[in-house]
């Protein structure tokens, strides 16, 4: 794509597995130079949670939610109309409602969501991948013929990935080694396949991290702090103080341990970029994205046993293993490459990013008497010297607590350009 820095505006979900990955997918659209903003709609995510723990009639709570959902769509409209981004970017599960995505169509702001998640489990794409202009996947066919039928020809293949400066091998200290430390070790939700697949392990220093495993009784003495949630910092170092990783992959149905899926999940590339040795499960996708001698697959539980011990016995394979690993994702399978393929995909499919040309630079674009105020005050709002009119006063309209004299003098020339705008003298 043209080198040109966007301003895009990221929407989180409110909670779930797709909230980290937006959150890297923010910290690679940085690295790359682009402008972003971000809605964090995990901030609202307790106004949900206290709906349903006032005890209301379920036909009355579904209402209240929805009524919710629109003030949410409010909000993401009112900080675009501040921000005025080339691209609002949608992660699975984001609170991006029917007429929100419609106004944006309408405004001429491209939309586009990385849908993070098995389509045959989570069926709202039916409804939602027809209204943004590009809808990225972690899957193929038949799932790039569906979105065809439904009316979204846009849907680019972008697997996963990890992020280089996040998924890194921490530094550990002996009272860290001993908490997370283990021969094997899990972490991820209590899907039924893994409720029944882990059993084989019960008799092994084997830990399982993470929720939902409620209501498990055979595995429970190898359950880290209850089941309680993990976050994506706790996350590095289990997999840093475990021999062996098990990556295992979820399904709703526990009569096939190992499904043979299609996709492969992130922690696949957040092991592989640590240099952290994993056990992963087959995958139909996989082929094409590690090499065999890159990663140690199991097709059964009974051979992830026996590879258990083998690897458990031979330190030195697995660093090797996870030495060619992590230099494939560093190579190929980055969130920065992710993101530069869905922006250029974006371009290629809708034509050149709007002004798309050389930017103009704040510096060059206010009058002479606020020249001198801009170099300290970008450096102020962690902007580039190089940085667009649009980025500084939507930077300085996000920025906490009071405004320093010259942002104050550069908002009012903002608001004075767009009512010069709205009045029929041009842009």
């Amino acid at each position: 794509m043209a080198d040109v820095s966007l301003r895009i505006l990221v929407v989180l979900p409110m909670y779930g597995g797709s909230l980290p990955i937006g959150r890297y997918c923010v910290e690679a659209l940085r690295d790359l130079g682009h402008s972003v903003q971000v809605f964090d709609a995990p901030r609202l995510y307790p106004a949900f949670t206290g709906l349903k723990e006032l005890g209301l009639p379920p036909m009355s709570t579904g209402p209240l939610e929805n009524s919710l959902l629109q003030v949410v769509g409010q909000a993401v409209w009112t900080q675009v109309e501040c921000l005025r981004p080339d691209l609002v970017l949608a992660l699975a599960q984001a609170p991006l409602n029917r007429l929100l995505l419609q106004r944006l169509k309408r405004a001429g702001i491209r939309t586009a969501m990385w849908f993070v998640e098995d389509y045959a489990v989570f069926d709202y794409w039916r409804a939602y991948a027809p209204l943004y202009d590009v809808f990225a996947v972690i899957q193929k066919e038949p799932f790039t013929s569906l979105l065809r039928e439904v009316g979204q020809p846009r849907a680019p293949y972008l697997p996963l990935a990890a992020l280089p400066s996040f998924h890194c091998m921490p530094e550990l200290t002996p009272e860290e080694r001993a908490e997370y430390g283990a021969e094997a070790a899990f972490l991820g939700a209590g899907y039924p396949n893994r409720r029944q697949a882990f059993r084989a392990l019960a008799d092994r220093d084997f830990k399982i991290w993470g929720s939902d495993w409620d209501g498990e009784t055979v595995l429970a003495p190898h359950i880290q702090r209850g089941g309680a949630r993990i976050s994506p910092e706790e996350s590095v170092k289990i997999y840093a103080a475990t021999a062996v990783n098990i990556n295992l992959h979820s399904s709703v149905f526990a009569d096939r341990l190992i499904s043979g899926g299609d996709f492969v999940n992130p922690r696949t590339f957040e092991l592989a970029c640590m240099g952290a040795f994993q056990l992963v499960d087959r995958r139909q996708l996989l082929p094409e994205l590690f090499a065999e001698d890159e990663l140690a697959v199991f097709d059964s539980m009974p051979q992830c046993l026996e590879l258990l011990d083998h690897f458990a016995a031979h330190p030195e394979e697995r660093a090797d293993y996870a030495r060619r690993a992590q230099a494939r994702v560093l190579r190929d399978h980055t969130y920065q490459q992710r993101m530069r393929a869905l922006l250029s995909c974006m371009e290629e499919q809708l034509g050149p990013w709007p002004g798309s040309g050389r930017p103009v630079s704040a510096l060059e674009s206010v009058p002479e008497s606020l020249r001198a105020a801009l170099p300290p005050l970008l450096r102020q709002l962690g902007l580039p010297p190089e940085a667009r009119f649009d980025d500084l006063t939507a930077a300085l309209r996000a920025l906490d607590g009071p405004l320093p004299d010259a942002g104050v003098r550069l908002l009012m020339l903002d608001e004075w350009r767009k009512l010069h705008c709205r009045n029929g003298g041009g842009r």
